[in-house]
Protein backbone atom coordinates (compact mmCIF):
# COMPACT_ATOMS: atom_id res chain seq x y z
CA UNK A 1 0.00 0.00 0.00
CA UNK A 2 1.14 3.60 -0.95
CA UNK A 3 1.32 6.41 1.22
CA UNK A 4 -1.13 7.66 -1.26
CA UNK A 5 -3.48 4.82 -0.81
CA UNK A 6 -3.12 4.62 3.19
CA UNK A 7 -4.34 8.10 3.35
CA UNK A 8 -7.06 8.13 1.11
CA UNK A 9 -8.39 5.01 2.84
CA UNK A 10 -7.72 6.62 6.24
CA UNK A 11 -9.15 9.36 5.22
CA UNK A 12 -12.66 7.50 3.77
CA UNK A 13 -12.43 5.32 7.29
CA UNK A 14 -12.06 8.39 9.57
CA UNK A 15 -15.11 10.31 7.93
CA UNK A 16 -17.00 7.04 8.49
CA UNK A 17 -16.11 6.94 12.22
CA UNK A 18 -16.46 10.82 12.96
CA UNK A 19 -18.97 11.90 10.72
CA UNK A 20 -19.56 15.35 11.96
CA UNK A 21 -15.90 16.81 11.99
CA UNK A 22 -15.53 20.20 13.33
CA UNK A 23 -13.73 22.73 15.42
CA UNK A 24 -13.93 22.01 19.16
CA UNK A 25 -13.47 25.87 19.61
CA UNK A 26 -16.71 27.48 20.17
CA UNK A 27 -16.92 30.69 17.91
CA UNK A 28 -19.94 32.54 16.01
CA UNK A 29 -17.28 35.23 14.03
CA UNK A 30 -13.75 34.77 11.98
CA UNK A 31 -12.20 37.14 15.20
CA UNK A 32 -13.61 34.87 17.67
CA UNK A 33 -11.88 32.22 16.10
CA UNK A 34 -8.75 34.11 15.90
CA UNK A 35 -8.90 34.90 19.49
CA UNK A 36 -9.62 31.28 20.66
CA UNK A 37 -6.95 29.76 18.55
CA UNK A 38 -4.15 31.77 20.35
CA UNK A 39 -5.61 31.02 23.55
CA UNK A 40 -5.91 27.19 22.83
CA UNK A 41 -1.64 27.42 22.91
CA UNK A 42 -0.47 24.76 25.54
CA UNK A 43 -4.43 25.02 26.89
CA UNK A 44 -7.63 22.78 26.64
CA UNK A 45 -10.40 24.09 23.60
CA UNK A 46 -13.21 23.32 26.83
CA UNK A 47 -10.76 25.73 29.25
CA UNK A 48 -10.46 28.40 26.53
CA UNK A 49 -14.36 27.91 25.87
CA UNK A 50 -14.97 29.15 29.49
CA UNK A 51 -13.08 31.97 29.30
CA UNK A 52 -13.75 33.58 26.16
CA UNK A 53 -17.30 34.22 27.31
CA UNK A 54 -16.14 36.65 30.20
CA UNK A 55 -13.54 37.90 27.53
CA UNK A 56 -16.98 39.09 24.74
CA UNK A 57 -19.31 39.56 28.35
CA UNK A 58 -16.64 42.47 28.87
CA UNK A 59 -15.26 43.26 25.25
CA UNK A 60 -17.94 42.07 22.72
CA UNK A 61 -16.22 43.10 19.19
CA UNK A 62 -13.14 43.91 17.96
CA UNK A 63 -13.12 47.87 18.76
CA UNK A 64 -13.87 47.02 22.36
CA UNK A 65 -11.20 44.72 22.33
CA UNK A 66 -8.80 47.06 20.23
CA UNK A 67 -9.18 49.95 22.66
CA UNK A 68 -8.91 47.33 26.10
CA UNK A 69 -6.03 47.94 28.27
CA UNK A 70 -3.58 45.12 27.60
CA UNK A 71 -3.78 44.69 31.28
CA UNK A 72 -7.58 43.95 31.61
CA UNK A 73 -7.17 41.50 28.73
CA UNK A 74 -4.70 39.31 30.95
CA UNK A 75 -6.25 39.11 33.90
CA UNK A 76 -9.46 37.58 32.01
CA UNK A 77 -7.34 35.04 29.84
CA UNK A 78 -4.69 34.27 32.44
CA UNK A 79 -6.43 30.77 33.27
CA UNK A 80 -5.32 29.83 29.99
CA UNK A 81 -1.64 30.52 30.50
CA UNK A 82 1.65 32.43 29.17
CA UNK A 83 -1.47 35.22 30.09
CA UNK A 84 1.08 37.84 29.17
CA UNK A 85 1.87 37.11 25.65
CA UNK A 86 -1.65 35.69 24.64
CA UNK A 87 -3.18 39.29 25.81
CA UNK A 88 -0.38 41.25 24.42
CA UNK A 89 -1.10 39.64 20.75
CA UNK A 90 -4.91 39.61 21.24
CA UNK A 91 -4.37 43.25 21.46
CA UNK A 92 -1.99 44.07 18.80
CA UNK A 93 -4.04 41.62 16.34
CA UNK A 94 -7.74 43.13 17.41
CA UNK A 95 -6.17 46.88 16.35
CA UNK A 96 -4.40 45.74 13.24
CA UNK A 97 -8.16 44.00 12.21
CA UNK A 98 -9.68 47.48 13.26
CA UNK A 99 -7.13 50.02 11.75
CA UNK A 100 -6.53 48.11 8.56
CA UNK A 101 -9.25 45.65 7.86
CA UNK A 102 -12.35 47.16 8.59
CA UNK A 103 -12.69 44.81 11.98
CA UNK A 104 -13.04 42.24 9.61
CA UNK A 105 -10.50 39.34 9.42
CA UNK A 106 -8.45 39.17 6.34
CA UNK A 107 -9.55 35.95 4.11
CA UNK A 108 -5.94 35.50 3.06
CA UNK A 109 -3.31 33.40 4.33
CA UNK A 110 -0.41 35.62 4.21
CA UNK A 111 -1.97 38.21 5.34
CA UNK A 112 -3.15 36.16 8.23
CA UNK A 113 0.29 34.91 9.02
CA UNK A 114 1.22 38.48 9.77
CA UNK A 115 -1.35 38.98 12.22
CA UNK A 116 0.98 38.78 15.83
CA UNK A 117 0.83 35.02 17.49
CA UNK A 118 -0.85 33.65 14.10
CA UNK A 119 1.35 31.21 12.78
CA UNK A 120 0.75 28.49 9.97
CA UNK A 121 -1.52 26.07 12.13
CA UNK A 122 -4.02 28.96 13.13
CA UNK A 123 -3.93 30.50 9.70
CA UNK A 124 -4.99 27.57 8.37
CA UNK A 125 -7.75 26.66 11.19
CA UNK A 126 -9.15 29.98 9.75
CA UNK A 127 -9.03 29.06 5.66
CA UNK A 128 -10.73 26.09 6.40
CA UNK A 129 -13.35 26.52 9.13
CA UNK A 130 -14.37 30.39 8.19
CA UNK A 131 -13.64 30.59 4.41
CA UNK A 132 -13.66 26.88 3.93
CA UNK A 133 -10.81 26.71 1.57
CA UNK A 134 -8.31 24.06 1.15
CA UNK A 135 -6.37 23.77 4.85
CA UNK A 136 -4.32 21.39 7.18
CA UNK A 137 -4.10 22.45 10.91
CA UNK A 138 -0.93 20.47 12.01
CA UNK A 139 -1.49 20.23 15.43
CA UNK A 140 -0.07 17.78 17.97
CA UNK A 141 -2.47 15.76 17.45
CA UNK A 142 -2.09 15.69 14.19
CA UNK A 143 1.79 15.30 13.82
CA UNK A 144 0.97 12.17 16.28
CA UNK A 145 -1.42 10.20 14.33
CA UNK A 146 0.74 10.55 10.67
CA UNK A 147 3.67 9.42 12.21
CA UNK A 148 2.37 6.62 13.52
CA UNK A 149 0.11 5.53 10.73
CA UNK A 150 2.93 5.91 8.87
CA UNK A 151 1.68 8.63 6.27
CA UNK A 152 5.13 10.59 7.14
CA UNK A 153 8.37 9.10 8.18
CA UNK A 154 9.31 10.32 11.90
CA UNK A 155 8.37 14.25 11.06
CA UNK A 156 7.95 16.54 13.37
CA UNK A 157 8.05 20.21 12.37
CA UNK A 158 4.90 21.46 12.26
CA UNK A 159 5.66 23.07 8.37
CA UNK A 160 7.06 19.82 7.33
CA UNK A 161 4.59 17.94 8.36
CA UNK A 162 1.50 20.50 6.41
CA UNK A 163 3.89 20.37 3.34
CA UNK A 164 4.06 16.24 3.19
CA UNK A 165 0.44 16.23 3.81
CA UNK A 166 -0.42 18.82 0.84
CA UNK A 167 0.86 15.78 -1.66
CA UNK A 168 -1.23 13.02 -0.06
CA UNK A 169 -4.76 14.63 1.19
CA UNK A 170 -6.78 15.37 -1.09
CA UNK A 171 -7.58 19.54 -1.02
CA UNK A 172 -11.09 19.05 -0.29
CA UNK A 173 -10.45 16.80 2.71
CA UNK A 174 -8.20 18.35 4.16
CA UNK A 175 -9.57 20.76 7.05
CA UNK A 176 -11.80 18.14 7.96
CA UNK A 177 -9.14 14.91 8.03
CA UNK A 178 -7.38 17.14 10.22
CA UNK A 179 -10.22 17.94 12.72
CA UNK A 180 -11.37 13.53 12.67
CA UNK A 181 -7.37 13.08 13.25
CA UNK A 182 -8.18 15.41 16.53
CA UNK A 183 -11.38 12.80 17.38
CA UNK A 184 -8.97 10.09 16.82
CA UNK A 185 -6.52 11.40 18.77
CA UNK A 186 -8.34 12.20 21.35
CA UNK A 187 -10.93 8.86 21.63
CA UNK A 188 -8.58 6.17 20.52
CA UNK A 189 -5.01 7.12 19.25
CA UNK A 190 -3.80 8.79 22.80
CA UNK A 191 -1.15 10.22 23.36
CA UNK A 192 -1.23 9.74 27.67
CA UNK A 193 -1.94 6.16 27.30
CA UNK A 194 -1.79 3.43 25.38
CA UNK A 195 -3.44 3.43 22.18
CA UNK A 196 -6.70 1.63 22.00
CA UNK A 197 -5.76 -0.07 18.78
CA UNK A 198 -8.26 -3.06 19.70
CA UNK A 199 -11.15 -0.61 19.18
CA UNK A 200 -9.67 1.17 16.41
CA UNK A 201 -11.20 1.60 12.79
CA UNK A 202 -7.37 1.69 11.45
CA UNK A 203 -5.84 -1.01 12.91
CA UNK A 204 -5.36 -3.61 9.91
CA UNK A 205 -3.73 -0.24 7.64
CA UNK A 206 -1.38 1.25 10.43
CA UNK A 207 1.88 1.53 10.41
CA UNK A 208 2.08 0.99 14.22
CA UNK A 209 0.92 -2.19 13.71
CA UNK A 210 3.99 -3.31 11.19
CA UNK A 211 1.34 -2.89 7.98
Amino acid sequence: MTKKERTLEIIKRLKKEYPGAECTLDYDQAWKLLISVRLAAQCTDARVNVVVEGLYEKYPDVDALADAPVEEIEKIVKPCGLGHSKARDISACMKILRDQYGGKVPEDFDALLKLPGVGRKSANLIMGDVFGKPAIVTDTHCIRLVNRMGLVDDIREPKKVEMALWKLVPPEEGNDFCHRLVNHGREVCTARTKPYCDRCCLTDICKKNGV
